[in-house]
């Protein structure tokens, strides 16, 4: 099929499907735009379209690029700040606005900063806020007026003050977000009574959202359940949502019925959340749902028996996938779960930290037992802290489907032992990420030398005076990263290989 293509002049067109692959990974299609003219025209777009994300490499200059865009006028609004007037003016080969699909006030805001540090010119509180916020809405006015067609568009209100000072940009120019799919609302419980005019604005403004992320705080008021409720009814083509954080959620999940979503939605996932105002209600909404294909919960309150009772009643199909227990469910009705969802879970994981009693560790065994029953088809295992020995036949059972394990070892007891077990045992499988804490012999003796993994990050932490610290770097000197190449083992800093349990299954669906 491949030759076939190049023989018949599909040659670009196949390479595009390949550098589609490279999405995100950004060192990839960097290497890319050096081949030739052709993989540069289809690397650039890739590389653009989401400059402002927090994987994108460490170089905020994009933003003078972005700034050239304004007119003379107001490029001449950053005299005041020292900013060199050529700065703002360059020749690029590309319009890398017509690029831009994702925007986030958050990441925008984060950028900005980032920008301004690297600056030679240094400002003090009061005049640097008010670099932030010119640079904030001529971002912005340079976004409107190119009429850049954003794909994704997140609301984060940590940046509260840049957020609302500049939503008359975003309310006032309802093109900049009309052909948006995506939409992520993050909001604290200060500036919640601030987001009703955008909500309001989405209700008229935006009826083709595929995917909805909401995180807004129990304290909200029953104006913002409303108005989220009739966004989510308003949408002819939702096919996921995000309800996360402790909110009330009884009408908007309640809205998941109308015949909108019901014949759309296919993905739900619960991160934060607590069931218990929508036990009720759980399953009847479940069974007006005709094409739910996947369920993902995280670390969710009020799951116990009555939750159980409910999800295993529902008529209409759909799979379990994830499921991340902060509160250990009871054996019997955590043996319901999985013997319902057992064909389908896929990531299952404990809550970290530091075990409190007894009981705890025996509910969580427990648990293990029952997962080592039902489940085989496990990818991402958190296994939290446990000393219980029965992870390897586990991890020997999942060989072929596990690629993430994280376990945690708790320093306040005694696990020397255990560690160097795990170690020694994690050959059996074929992970590729490994999170551990601070043991070189039994790394260097069961995972360097046998060569078992592809990446390695380790955190290592300690505690003094009853503060804790986190060496992320200082872990291998430079020569022991350089004896782990020779295994064709790579050490990289731990936070950029960490990935979290919720972006892990995220990026994924």
């Amino acid at each position: 099929m491949a030759c076939s293509k190049i023989f018949s002049g599909d040659l670009a067109e196949l390479t595009e499907e390949i550098i589609q692959y490279f999405r995100k990974d950004f060192l990839t299609l960097y290497s890319c735009i050096l081949v030739n003219r052709l993989w540069c025209r289809l690397a650039i777009p890739l590389l653009w379209e989401d400059p402002f994300s927090k994987n994108y490499p460490k170089n905020y200059h994009f933003i003078e690029i972005y700034l050239n865009k304004l007119n003379e006028d107001d490029k001449a609004k950053f005299n005041e700040y020292g900013i060199e007037y050529d700065l703002l003016h360059s020749n690029t080969l590309f319009n890398y606005l017509n690029f831009i699909k994702y925007l986030d006030t958050y990441r925008t805001y984060r950028s900005i900063n980032y920008w301004i540090d690297s600056l030679v010119v240094k400002y003090d509180n009061k005049l640097r806020y008010k670099l932030e916020n010119l640079v904030y809405r001529s971002l912005f006015e340079v976004f409107i007026k190119n009429e850049v067609n954003i794909h994704s568009f997140g609301i984060n209100h940590y940046t509260f003050g840049f957020s609302d000072d500049n939503m008359d940009l975003v309310l006032q120019n309802p093109n900049l977000t009309y052909n948006m799919r995506n939409l992520i609302l993050i909001v604290n419980a200060i500036s919640s009574r601030n987001i009703f005019p955008f909500l309001k604005f989405l209700c008229s403004n935006c009826n083709s959202i595929s995917s909805i992320v909401v995180n807004f705080p129990a304290c909200s008021s029953s104006l913002i359940e409303t108005h989220l409720s009739q966004i989510i009814i308003s949408q002819h083509n939702l096919k996921k949502i995000s309800f996360e954080s402790n909110f009330i959620l009884y009408n908007p999940f309640l809205s998941l019925k109308n015949s909108n979503c019901s014949n759309t939605l296919n993905t739900i996932i619960f991160y934060y959340t607590d069931f218990k105002n929508i036990l009720t209600v759980l399953q009847e909404v479940f069974n007006q749902l005709n094409v739910l294909e996947s369920v993902h919960i995280f670390y969710c309150c009020s799951l116990n028996s009555d939750f159980v009772q409910q999800i295993i009643k529902v008529i209409k199909p759909f799979k379990l996938r994830s499921l991340f227990m902060s509160e250990i469910l009871h054996v019997e009705s955590l043996q319901l779960l999985l013997q319902k969802f057992s064909d389908c879970l896929e990531n299952f994981g404990f809550h970290y930290g530091y075990r409190e009693h007894n009981e705890y560790d025996e509910k969580q065994r427990q648990s293990f037992k029952l997962i080592m029953k039902y489940c085989t088809k496990i990818r991402y295992f958190n296994l939290g802290i446990s000393d219980d020995n029965n992870i390897y036949p586990f991890i020997e059972n999942n060989r072929y489907n596990i690629n993430y394990l994280t376990i945690e070892v708790d320093f306040h007891d005694d696990y020397t032992g255990l560690s160097s077990t795990v170690l020694q045992n994690l050959g059996q499988s074929k992970v590729e990420y490994t999170r551990f804490e601070d043991f070189t012999i039994y790394i260097k003796k069961y995972i360097m030398k046998e060569e078992r993994v592809k990446y390695l990050a380790v955190l290592k932490s300690y505690s003094k005076n009853n503060d804790l610290f986190m060496d992320e770097f200082g872990f291998f000197s430079k020569d022991e990263v350089n004896e782990f190449k020779l295994y064709n083992i790579i050490v990289q800093k731990f936070f950029d290989l960490y990935i979290s349990t919720y972006d892990f299954i995220s990026n994924h669906l």
